[in-house]
């Protein structure tokens, strides 16, 4: 071979790596949408990572994750599912309630949809039938409007004596009348009344405490929202403060201090979340997964804060307590 030749050959062998880099397929992008702030939900995303994980997907490694925070506005979610979808996402995952999963399912027909916290996704238009979606859309449904009830008959079990139910809704979130019929249908069936509270930001939900402050001997009832999930520090610090029997949604405000709480256990539905996603990039059909529901409930109780407020927990419902913070 002549040397001109062997040259040749060594320049265009350099290049083959090159080439070869050029060919490979670019690391799948998962869009992250969520209604709330990022720092109020580090280990539910945490469990999201946990099921791409599982199913063979690491953030950094073989696939990439842009996240897009609403921090609780509603009129964000919109022009944060259409920066997804000019960052040429493979799926989206909605979290935080049906804002984001409307605000997605709005912004494109044609990309895979995750949700985490529908309320009821087949009255809502998202999916055709659990069992058979159809679409683009999937997910966990959470149901959590039905709960409402569950939590109010828990909370006069525990405070038997209060004379007054009050009820924090956020007038943002698209289920709250819904909500708010199911509680009020559940204080009728005892003679009772439910005084509504609505706070779609840090300033109202201190004037929903203040207008609290007035009516004594009061209990409240915090209805699901993600906003409220995001501020529970505020939430449970102000119920504290004014001696108020607060039920929640989630076991994280009663880690934080908060009385009681009745909800699904949100990690295990961003990790189910998590584990759609991987299976969608490995090439399912989100409108042949079915959509998964919550299978477990969990009651939580704070002794602690219950023996500041002077209430004793009757031993039937103690029996039903999942678990006990003290």
């Amino acid at each position: 071979m002549k040397r001109r030749e062997f040259i040749a050959l060594l320049g265009g062998a350099a290049a083959w790596p090159l080439a070869v880099r050029a060919q490979q397929p670019a690391m799948p992008v998962v869009g992250f949408l969520h209604l709330a702030s990022a720092h109020s939900y580090e280990q539910f995303v945490a469990a999201f990572r946990q099921g791409l994980n599982e199913g063979g997907y690491i953030e950094g490694q073989n696939v990439a994750i842009e996240y897009r925070w609403a921090e609780g506005q509603y009129v964000r979610l919109p022009a944060l599912a259409s920066e997804l979808i000019s960052r040429r996402v493979a799926v989206i995952v909605a979290g935080g309630g049906d804002g984001p999963v409307q605000a997605a399912k709005a912004a494109t027909t044609t990309i895979p949809i995750v949700f985490t916290g529908s309320n009821d996704p087949v009255r809502s238009g998202y999916v055709a039938s659990f069992n058979r979606p159809g679409g683009n859309i999937t997910g966990v449904g959470l149901f959590n409007s039905q709960l409402e009830a569950k939590k109010f008959a828990l909370l006069r079990e525990l405070a038997p004596t209060i004379p007054r139910v009050a009820m924090l809704v956020n007038p943002s979130n698209s289920t709250v009348e819904t909500d708010v019929a199911n509680a009020e249908a559940a204080a009728r069936a005892v003679g009772q009344q439910i005084n509504v509270l609505r706070a779609a930001n840090e300033r109202e939900i201190d004037q929903a405490f203040r207008t609290m402050a007035q009516q004594p001997s009061a209990a409240l009832l915090v209805a699901h929202d993600p906003f409220f999930n995001s501020r529970r520090e505020q939430l449970v610090t102000l119920a504290a403060y004014l001696a108020i029997p607060a039920i929640y949604e989630t076991r994280e405000f009663v880690a934080a201090g908060g009385l009681m709480s009745y909800g699904s256990k949100l990690t295990d539905n961003y990790r189910l979340a998590g584990l759609y996603a991987g299976r969608i990039l490995k090439g399912a059909k989100p409108g042949e997964l079915p959509v998964q529901q919550p299978t477990k409930f969990e009651l939580m109780i704070n002794l602690k804060t219950a023996k500041a407020l002077k209430l004793e927990i009757p031993p039937k419902l103690l029996a039903l307590v999942d678990e006990v913070i003290e």
